[in-house]
């Protein structure tokens, strides 16, 4: 099991996009906001912190005012990952499958803490579940929680913006402002 999650390390640590033949940067500045303000998320739901994922896009939450609005089913008509429970080692090659098809630029959210360590399915001599998801695909964010709420998805996607554009979009919290200046 060591050897196949250093084989999968190896393969992703190449799987940047290539540089454009011509490089405008005010061009390419425009590009990731449109980017970070148009995220398609895939429906990757595999046990509680799904619940809490389809809540991000209802009324009350509403993701379609910050840019992720269309869940979609399928891998190559979405740029975002959010992975939301925990990992079998039986799902962990399909998780990989989708990864790959998915076309680049994309993201990935490991939503739980499930997704981020294994959770409390960890224990010694386990064998069925992955210890965290950036075991097996490159993971950008990283949402703690058993589950986390939906307004931790929002931050997560709020992060996911900032990482495309290299600016927050989105004004912090109050009481995150308050933390702040301490």
């Amino acid at each position: 099991m060591a050897q196949e999650n250093q084989d999968i390390k190896r393969y992703f640590a190449d799987t940047t996009t290539d540089d454009p033949i011509v490089n405008h940067p005010q061009v390419q500045k425009i590009l990731n906001v449109c980017r970070a303000m148009s995220l398609w998320p895939m429906t990757f739901g595999l046990a509680c912190c799904a619940i809490e994922m389809m809540s991000f896009g209802m009324a009350r939450f509403d993701s379609a005012r910050y840019g992720a609005e269309v869940f979609r089913p399928s891998p190559r008509q979405s740029d975002l990952i959010i992975v939301a429970g925990t990992i079998n080692r039986k799902m962990a090659p399909l998780l990989v499958r989708l990864y790959e098809q998915t076309p680049a630029p994309k993201w990935v959210i490991a939503m739980g803490n499930c997704a981020i360590s294994g959770g409390p399915f960890v224990y010694k001599n386990q064998y069925g579940v992955v210890e965290g998801a950036d075991q097996i695909i490159p993971v950008d964010v990283y949402l703690p929680g058993c589950p986390p709420r939906p307004e931790a998805l929002l931050e997560g996607l709020f992060q996911i913006q900032k990482k495309i554009t290299g600016r927050r979009w989105w004004p912090q919290p109050e009481e995150a402002q308050k933390s702040d200046k301490w």
